[in-house]
């Protein structure tokens, strides 16, 4: 324990700091918590929604200095990203289907049987031994 006045001052406000930093830090991880629930339930407008609100937190984090600038803008591009994603795979998803209902049902092709490869030979043929008597 400090025993000079100023330093004793300094372990309470630190103190006081640290929780008010956590609880913030906890706001960010909060608002990622919730897009990440968004995007598994296949939510995907209400995620979008919900990524200017995760930004402004992160943001107001950076600002406080309780995440570097880098790191702040580092978390905002994966939930961008996240979300993006999430949305594309979507897309797709509802074309494949959408095909899929518009062709009609295709009969079943018969294919023909496949033959076996022609084994090739690294050897040269042998010479054929030819009689003498036979080729007379």
């Amino acid at each position: 324990m400090p025993n000079i006045k100023s330093a004793k001052k300094r372990v309470l406000v630190n103190a006081k700091k640290t929780e008010q930093n956590k609880s913030i830090r906890s706001a960010v991880k909060t608002e990622m918590k919730k897009i990440d629930l968004l995007i598994k339930e296949n939510k995907l407008e209400e995620a979008k929604a919900s990524l200017s609100v995760a930004f402004k937190v992160i943001d107001s984090a950076c600002s406080k200095n309780i995440y570097h600038a880098n790191n702040a803008s580092n978390k905002k591009s994966k939930l961008a990203k996240k979300v993006d994603a999430a949305i594309c795979a979507a897309k797709s998803n509802e074309e494949v289907v959408a095909t899929a209902q518009e062709e009609a049902p295709v009969e079943a092709v018969v294919e023909a049987p496949v033959e076996a490869p022609v084994k090739k030979t690294t050897r040269k043929p042998r010479a054929k031994k030819v009689d003498a008597e036979k080729a007379e």
